[in-house]
């Protein structure tokens, strides 16, 4: 789990240093994010700035700069403060496009005030989350890839529908309990202890997709020795 105090430093940082201009500052705000998810930097990774693609014909041919390339991670195309990113979600496409092998599974497009998130692997057409810098510290979910290991990104980007979604699984999850053969008084035990859980975390007694960690660490299949 990132440090959210490394998290913290960095939008204090940012709000004290950080005017917005695009070229002069993308690559220091892009590595002090990764050393905020406790990387040592965006470069050390393994990652490429300022990435050579080749526009299509369509396009006028001849070369385009994406802003960083993490391969097979992800993406990052950075503009100015205060650019509107719903209009560079196509730019960012055709990258994504002609990034091949290995092609990138995210793409964040970022203006320093706010991160758009992609995951091409499931939705082509619409960001998975939106997370205003200042909110960083508390909503690094949908960010979570930056880390050490890449570990999988949790979404929020339609809290409503995600509260329905999960009554709806535990519910489920209750009546396999029972059809398996559990005692009906075990599973009721055990999906309220769920439920306290998830209420735990989203009231900070619990570290943030503490729950959500668990339950995929459970379904990973076994390491080989």
């Amino acid at each position: 789990m990132p440090n959210t105090d490394k998290l913290a430093e960095f939008t204090a940082w940012c709000q004290k240093n950080i005017t917005g201009d695009e070229k002069g500052e993308a690559q220091i705000f892009l590595d002090r994010l990764f050393q905020a998810f406790d990387q040592p930097g965006c470069l050390e990774v393994g990652g490429t700035a300022e990435v050579r693609v080749r526009k299509s014909e369509e396009d006028g041919g001849g070369t385009a700069f994406a802003d960083y390339v993490w391969k097979p991670i992800v993406l990052i195309e950075m503009k100015k403060r205060g650019e509107n990113l719903r209009k560079h979600y196509r730019q960012a496409f055709d990258y994504w496009t002609r990034l091949v092998p290995n092609r990138l599974r995210y793409v964040v497009l970022c203006n320093f005030d706010e991160f758009r998130v992609y995951d091409f692997d499931t939705d082509l057409d619409a960001p998975k989350d939106t997370i205003a810098l200042n909110d960083l510290p508390e909503r690094w979910g949908p960010l979570a890839f930056l880390a050490p290991g890449s570990p999988k990104p949790t979404f929020e980007h339609d809290r409503e529908k995600v509260t329905r979604e999960a009554a709806d699984c535990l519910a489920e999850c209750f009546r396999k309990l029972v059809k398996r053969g559990v005692p009906r008084e075990t599973a009721q035990r055990f999906i309220l202890q769920m439920l306290v859980a998830l209420f735990a975390e989203d009231i900070d007694l619990l570290p943030k997709y503490f729950v959500t960690q668990i339950l995929d660490d459970c379904i990973k299949p076994l390491a080989v020795a």
